[in-house]
């Protein structure tokens, strides 16, 4: 049983224990039926793994969910042996057989220097310590040992957050928080960097999932377990005229030809690898051996 810290809005801005709650609720309610986008990301994180020219012995399904990135680089070949771990012992339910951990991101329980592996999808946008969660994976990581994330950007649900936003000043004059706050893409290899990894990169995606209307995005982001877990986040039901003002915004600014609306998920992919002796390095400035003067001034 995992024992969360008080939580107030001076030290933390997400509340891990209403997190776990609300995935809880996701694996009771249909999580099958809303699942598609961290299945979609998955299968895409999975493919970079197809890039690396070597199988991996101990594996970790970190933020796993149901497990749908261990799944795919078990049938891909990609590793020999996977434990899979969660905040929520229940959307674990749906992985069968196998090793599984109840584990948050933010106190891991994992030895140093455990895996050869570490995949993670899209969870870490909840951690109150980005920095000091990724520490915590490069730690677990033996010698050239890989880890592979995936996690929302800042342009996620922008059109969402600009809706309520209007709706709110409206209806009430001012706003409080709604949607998580996420990275910028550009800090990504930075934040690589600062954990310790070598070797780091980063690429963006951007999905753009259509739906009937506003309350329909939120009906599948509750499915996702994604709904406002911000310490400071209003405690109370959002009234229904900011809700009725939002989906009427958001139709009026956004809606297709099908009256459809967008809903924007940008995804940034990360890579990095546990320092190793044997790793290419960079040169250091004034050690080549090349003029390069010399190369510019051949016929």
């Amino acid at each position: 049983m995992i024992k969360f810290p008080e939580k107030s809005s001076d030290n933390f801005l997400f509340d891990r224990r209403i997190l776990r709650d609300r995935r809880a609720r996701s694996a009771n309610i249909n999580w099958p039926k809303n699942r598609f986008l961290f299945d979609e990301v998955s299968d895409r994180l999975a493919e970079r793994l197809l890039d690396v020219s070597r199988k991996f012995e101990l594996a970790l399904d970190l933020g796993c969910h149901s497990g749908s990135f261990g799944k795919l680089i078990k049938q891909q070949g990609s590793i020999s042996s996977l434990i899979s771990a969660d905040l929520s012992p229940a959307l674990m339910g749906e992985i069968g057989s196998g090793a599984k951990v109840v584990a948050d991101e933010e106190f891991l329980p994992f030895a140093p220097q455990s895996f050869d592996l570490v995949g993670h999808v899209l969870g870490l946008h909840w951690t109150n310590d980005l920095p000091g969660a990724l520490v915590q994976i490069a730690r677990m990581l033996k010698p050239d040992g890989l880890f592979l994330g995936a996690m929302y950007g800042i342009e996620t649900l922008s059109e969402l957050k600009w809706c309520l936003t209007q709706a709110e000043i409206e209806v009430k004059g001012g706003v409080s928080p709604r949607v998580s706050p996420y990275t910028e893409v550009r800090d990504a290899g930075a934040l690589l960097q600062r954990a310790g990894f070598a070797l780091p990169v980063g690429d963006v995606d951007v999905l753009t999932l259509k739906y009937k209307n506003a309350f329909a995005l939120m009906h599948e982001l509750r499915g996702m377990g994604e709904a406002n877990a911000l310490v400071d986040r209003q405690k109370t039901f959002t009234g229904r005229k900011i809700l009725f003002r939002a989906a009427e915004i958001y139709q009026e600014e956004y809606a297709d030809e099908d009256g459809l609306i967008p809903a924007t998920f940008q995804v940034i992919y990360l890579g990095g690898w546990a320092p190793h002796e044997n790793q290419q390095v960079a040169l250091k400035p004034g050690s080549g051996q090349t003029n390069l003067k010399e190369i510019l001034s051949k016929d």
